[in-house]
């Protein structure tokens, strides 16, 4: 284990520096379109990575990093595997090496943030806090040379004095680091005051390792200047942020392209990769910036909601809907190959002899009356057919205190495969989970994008059929995946039918795992 210095992927680079909300997958494939050699994530806190389950998002041709409620925290493209440094937010040497080991095989490198001044990493030990705690960065750093396959870097800000700063250097060169970022501002300062680029040369004078110049946009508007930037420093290499933000064509050797071009390209790759709609958001204000007040689209992207909202302002409906029709196409072929829309429909023995039957809905609550809600409508159902009061069984997952949720009527168990931020969400769902089953009308007010009611008739016959000669193996209560798209790894070690999944899953072996560790169970019967 252990892996040797690559000194030459950092030399003589310009790179994308890391941006929170910026440096999602749309904008590092822009980069990399105009010229630029490296990019960098978002930093990604540690803890986050390690609650994620890697996805192999086969309708995107992506790999994501998927939060239990459905949150896509990295997703990245086999494009960008040899260009993708990943940064990583930590204070702690053996929770980083959990995190950079996790994700190592689909990037070309991993860095530790060191230097960001924000409260959130700061508060958290993380970022510019590590700057004042030299062992704790040389256990970080070393831990993570010594144990990981690909380079390790840090990025950080310069301390107050040209003296520390270079001490500091030196310590983080001794730890075998492939490359040091430099900032040339110190933690308390902004971008309103000016670049140390003399502690940058300083730096980059006393280490033999790549040092790579940040902090230097407030003057760079073309490719001629990065150069002159990286002169001014004495750097190997330039890191760009505000500058590549604003206009990612600054990286291209043949001049930057017009603002507005620059903008429908990277609004083209949202689309294709269904970049999150904040983040776009964002990132489309950053490359308006000073360009607010002079475009009547601006006001639109202000109040926009959904990527279809982004193609309706900038009058890019026509390649969003091909965009889209594309992948619904590509949707029905991976549908096909894994049993049709009926994928997720699974009906299976609990190891208390129960029946469980478990359906791909989710509770959604801006698409439900806030005054008879799936729950109420289910216990005065119960209470018309006389069949007792449902009982909710609900479990807490310790690691994120998200929740899962079964209902007990008729000596059936209803679920769904979903985790929730709230209990009372996951014992919704269960009660959609019912009430779809049985054929009673749940109380949406509109229908989600992925059901239609000839999809839930064609659900319930699927249950209904007779499956007297399928095989039945226990699984624990209350179980489930993380997404319904996932095949579960008992799917792949019994077999399809063994396991109660009345349709194929995909075979993958990326797929998602079943979730052990609940903490404790709560019983409702109100």
């Amino acid at each position: 284990m252990g892996n040797e210095r690559n000194e030459n992927q950092y030399r003589s680079k310009f790179i994308l520096a890391p941006m929170v909300r910026v440096c999602t997958l749309p904008m590092r494939l822009l980069a990399l379109d105009y010229g630029a050699d490296l990019v960098y994530t978002e930093e990604i806190i540690d803890r986050k990575v390690l609650l994620c389950q890697e996805y192999k998002n086969e309708l995107l041709g992506t790999t994501d990093y998927v939060m239990s409620d459905g949150t896509v925290v990295f997703r990245t493209s086999p494009i960008e595997k040899d260009k993708i440094i990943f940064q990583l937010g930590t204070a702690d040497a053996k929770r980083a090496l959990a995190a950079a080991k996790k994700i190592q095989h689909l990037v070309a490198g991993v860095d530790i943030n060191m230097g960001c001044p924000k409260e959130f990493s700061v508060k958290g030990g993380m970022g510019a806090a590590l700057l004042t705690q030299p062992e704790k960065i040389k256990d970080i750093l070393t831990t993570l040379v010594n144990e990981l396959d690909v380079p390790v870097t840090c990025k950080i800000r310069v301390l107050p004095s040209v003296e520390k700063t270079v001490e500091l250097a030196k310590l983080i060169e001794s730890t075998g680091v492939s490359a040091l970022g430099v900032h040339g501002r110190t933690k308390e300062e902004r971008s309103r005051d000016p670049n140390r680029d003399d502690y940058i040369k300083a730096v980059a004078n006393a280490v033999s390792i790549p040092v790579i110049a940040n902090g230097g946009s407030k003057r760079i508007t073309c490719y001629e200047d990065i150069e002159e930037f990286r002169k001014s420093t004495g750097a190997s290499s330039v890191m760009l942020a505000r500058a590549a933000m604003w206009n990612c064509s600054v990286f291209r050797k043949e001049g930057t392209l017009d603002f507005l071009k620059v903008l429908k390209s990277y609004l083209t790759y949202a689309f294709q990769y269904d970049n999150n709609e904040m983040n776009t958001k964002y990132a489309v204000l950053q490359i308006l910036h000073d360009k607010m007040l002079e475009l009547p689209e601006a006001d639109g992207t202000l109040t926009a909601k959904s990527l279809q909202d982004f193609a309706d302002i900038w009058c890019m409906q026509e390649e969003y809907k091909t965009i889209l029709q594309k992948r619904r196409e590509k949707e029905k072929q991976l549908n096909d190959l894994a049993g049709g829309d009926c994928r997720g429909v699974k009906k299976r023995k609990a190891e208390n002899g129960l029946e469980v039957i478990e359906l791909p809905v989710r509770f959604d609550k801006r698409i439900y009356s806030t005054t008879m809600t799936p729950k109420q409508i289910l216990n005065n159902y119960c209470k018309k057919c006389q069949k007792g009061k449902p009982v909710y069984t609900t479990v807490e997952r310790p690691d994120d205190r998200f929740f899962h949720s079964t209902v007990l009527v008729d000596q059936k168990l209803y679920t769904n495969p979903f985790w929730e931020r709230a209990k009372q969400l996951a014992e919704q769902s269960a009660a959609v989970c019912y009430l779809v089953v049985n054929g009673q009308h749940d109380g949406r007010l509109a229908e989600p994008h992925n059901e239609t009611e000839e999809l839930r008739q064609k659900w319930r016959g699927l249950l209904n059929s007779d499956l007297s000669e399928r095989t039945w193996s226990p699984v624990k209560d209350c179980v489930g995946t993380e997404n319904p798209s996932l095949s579960e790894t008992e799917s792949k070690e019994n077999g399809n039918i063994e396991n109660g999944d009345l349709c194929p899953q995909l075979d993958d072996e990326n797929a998602g795992k079943i979730t052990d560790g609940m903490s404790r169970t709560i019983v409702d019967q109100r």
